[in-house]
């Protein structure tokens, strides 16, 4: 989500984009996620280059050659030296983990755990359906369901969850076409195994140590191997509602 709405901003013209991450930030859908720069240095996105900076000062570097900058931030500390006029919480933690109106001028949160106009400003509507993107000005958005969107008549089935602790071996990378039951990979020496047919359009870096229940890989019944490399349209349409939300604050 976060790497759809920085994308769908920049390509708008908002080049001046900075994004804080964690120190081990452990994305499913790698190949179109900005925080695998914290990893591998930098990362293309449907055309928008991200880049690991290590301080703030390097994000006016970036800027001026135009990509945006990935800093290990987990507390948000780049926020204090730069001032930003626009804060969008993105994290999708279902749970406020201390955003406030105090941090910009504008601020943003995504889905539940936010109340515009207490929390932030305003909230983006990320549950699949009716009011997928809706700008939120007053009050909550839908309450966080536990069941992943449906795609194709799949929901939960198509998540990959780790059944116990450990470190995830993968044997089968992301883009491959595989069937109900076939082995991805291992937690430790225990395999993990597919639920439906389709495309691993996601999964967890190899090597990454994981907790029971954790979300560690997307099967795409669709089956089209393009959609592992571009932004999905749940993250498009949300990207399209906080530029929707910039201009009601800043073109009155």
């Amino acid at each position: 989500m976060a790497t759809g709405t920085a994308c769908r901003l920049f390509e708008s013209n908002f080049k001046q984009i900075f994004m804080m991450e964690t120190e081990n930030p452990a994305a499913v859908r790698r190949q179109v996620s900005f925080c695998e720069a914290v990893h591998d240095q930098s990362i293309i996105v449907e055309g928008v280059k991200a880049k690991k900076v290590l301080h703030p000062d390097d994000f006016f570097v970036a800027w001026g050659e135009k990509y945006i900058p990935v800093i290990v931030d987990p507390v948000w500390d780049s926020i204090k030296s730069i001032r930003p006029h626009i804060v969008i919480d993105a994290i999708i933690a279902k749970k406020n983990l201390g955003t406030n109106l105090s941090e910009a001028p504008l601020v943003i949160g995504f889905g539940p755990g936010f109340e515009a106009g207490k929390d932030v400003h305003m909230v983006m509507e990320t549950n699949r359906g009716h009011n997928l993107g809706r700008v939120i000005l007053n009050g909550l958005p839908e309450p966080n369901t536990g069941v992943p969107g449906n795609i194709n008549g799949y929901t939960s089935q198509r998540v990959i969850r780790a059944s116990c602790p450990g470190i995830f071996k993968s044997v089968l990378p992301i883009g491959s076409i595989v069937k109900k039951d076939d082995v991805i990979g291992y937690i430790d020496d225990k395999p993990v195994t597919t639920m439906i047919d389709g495309v691993i359009r996601g999964q967890i870096r190899n090597g990454a140590k994981v907790k029971e229940k954790l979300k560690i890989g997307d099967i795409d019944p669709r089956g089209n191997t393009k959609y592992c490399t571009t932004i999905s349209e749940k993250a498009r349409a949300i990207g399209g509602s906080v530029l929707e939300a910039i201009l009601r604050k800043y073109n009155q």
